[in-house]
C-alpha cells in the first residue's frame, strides 16, 4: 500500500469512528424526542360528560375545549343525559412510552343523545389559516359577535316597513336633536322605490303579516267577496328600525355584546331605553325596558351574556315586549340577518375538504371498531 493509500485508509477509520461514536451518543437522546400520537376512545356518559370523557382517559384541558365547542348546539346541562354515548380522538405529545407532555388536543368528537341526536365536531383550519371546530354540516362552533338579548326568541315583528300599530304615524323629527343615541329622534329612512311615504291602503292591516311589508304581493280575497270592492283602511307606515321579542314582563334582558352603556333611561316613544356601544363600530338599543338592572347608566361597562334590564311595556309599547336594534356605522340594520349575530358557515372549497375530512374521520372509527370486534371474537 503506498503511502496516498494508507492516509486515505486511516482517514476512512477516524471517520467511521467519529460517525458511530456520535450515533452511540445520540441513541439516549433520540429516545426523548417528542412525538405525537393519536388516541381513540368511546363510552357512556354517566354523572356529566365532562367527568366521563376525563374518566376515559382525555387530557382535562383538551375537554374542555370540546366541551365549549358542543355547547353551541345543545345544553350541556339539561340535554346530555346518563346513558348517551360519547366518541373522542385526541393526540397526545409524548417524549418517551407512558410519559406525556403538554396538554393534548381532541381533533374530532361525536356525542350521541337521545334528545337532540348525534352531534360531532370537527377540527379544521381554513384556507386563510384559522384552525377551530366546526359541525359535520360546516357550521361554525363559536358564537356570533352579537347574541340575542333575551333567552327565549319569539318576533312578533320584523325588521323593516310596517304598519304603525297606534295608526297613526310616528313623532317628527325634533329640530336641533339627533338620533345618535339610537332614540325616536332619527330621521326615518328612504322608502323601496315605488311606495309613497305617509299611508299605504289596502283592507289588511300591514301589522297583521308580523311587520312585513305586502309590497309586491297579491292581496288575499276579502271575507266581503271582491276584494277591489271591499272597505278601504289607510294605515301609517313607517320604518321599524329594529325587532320585537315577545316575553314575559319581568324577563331578564342580556347584553348582546361586551360594550360600554352610553345611555339608559325614558326615551320617548322608547320608554326606558339602553343603548350599549360595542367593537368594530357596532351598537345595540333596548326599548321598553320595565327597569334597568343595578349600576347600569352611562359609563358603565358590560360584558355579554350580563343582565342589563327588564322586559316592560313602557313608552309606545302595545303590551310587554323588547324592542332590540342592532346600529352599523350608526345606521340601522336587521338583527336577526346581520352578519355579526349569525355562526359562520363554510362555504366552496373549504365545506368540501371539511366533508372528506368527516368521511375519512367516520371510516377510521369504523375500521377500528371492526378490528376491536375481531380481537373480542
Amino acid at each position: 500500500m503506498n503511502r496516498s493509500s494508507l492516509v486515505a485508509a486511516l482517514a476512512g477509520a477516524l471517520l467511521f469512528g467519529s460517525v458511530a461514536s456520535a450515533q452511540a451518543d445520540d441513541e439516549p437522546t433520540r429516545e426523548l424526542l417528542p412525538f405525537s400520537r393519536q388516541i381513540a376512545v368511546s363510552g357512556t356518559v354517566a354523572e356529566s360528560l365532562e367527568a366521563s370523557i376525563a374518566e376515559a382517559g382525555v387530557p382535562v384541558p383538551a375537554v374542555l375545549d370540546a366541551l365549549e365547542a358542543f355547547a353551541a348546539s345543545l345544553d350541556l346541562d339539561r340535554e346530555v343525559r346518563s346513558g348517551d354515548r360519547f366518541h373522542v380522538r385526541y393526540e397526545r405529545t409524548f417524549i418517551a412510552e407512558g410519559v406525556p407532555i403538554g396538554p393534548g388536543r381532541v381533533l374530532w368528537a361525536e356525542l350521541r343523545t337521545a334528545g337532540k341526536g348525534t352531534i360531532a365536531i370537527h377540527r379544521f383550519r381554513t384556507r386563510d389559516g384559522v384552525e377551530h371546530f366546526w359541525l359535520a354540516n360546516g357550521q361554525a362552533t363559536t358564537p356570533p359577535a352579537i347574541r340575542l338579548p333575551v333567552e327565549v326568541v319569539s318576533i312578533s315583528s320584523g325588521f323593516g316597513l310596517r304598519a304603525d300599530p297606534f295608526d297613526q304615524p310616528p313623532p317628527r323629527p325634533t329640530a336641533g336633536k339627533s338620533g345618535a343615541m339610537g332614540g325616536p329622534m332619527r330621521p326615518p329612512p328612504a322608502l323601496p322605490p315605488g311606495l309613497k311615504p305617509g299611508t299605504i291602503t289596502g283592507e289588511m292591516p300591514l301589522a297583521s303579516s308580523g311587520g312585513s311589508s305586502s309590497y309586491g304581493r297579491t292581496p288575499a280575497p276579502s271575507p266581503y267577496g271582491n276584494w277591489q270592492q271591499a272597505p278601504r283602511i289607510n294605515r301609517s307606515l313607517f320604518m321599524h328600525e329594529g325587532v320585537d321579542l315577545v316575553a314575559p314582563a319581568g324577563t331578564p334582558v342580556f347584553a348582546a355584546a361586551d360594550g360600554i352603556v352610553v345611555g339608559a333611561g325614558p326615551n320617548g316613544r322608547y320608554g326606558n331605553w339602553i343603548r350599549i356601544d360595542h367593537a368594530g363600530n357596532l351598537a345595540t338599543v333596548y326599548g321598553h325596558l320595565s327597569g334597568f338592572a343595578p349600576d347600569i347608566e352611562a359609563g358603565t361597562i358590560v360584558s355579554r351574556g350580563e343582565v342589563i334590564g327588564f322586559v316592560g311595556s313602557t313608552g309606545r309599547s302595545t303590551g310587554a315586549h323588547l324592542h332590540f336594534e342592532l346600529l352599523a356605522d350608526g345606521k340601522p340594520v336587521n338583527p336577526i340577518t346581520h352578519p355579526e349575530t349569525r355562526r359562520g358557515m363554510l362555504r366552496g372549497p373549504d365545506l368540501e375538504r371539511l366533508r372528506k375530512q368527516v368521511a375519512q374521520s367516520l371510516a377510521e372509527r369504523d375500521r377500528e371498531a371492526a378490528v376491536a370486534a375481531s380481537f373480542r371474537n
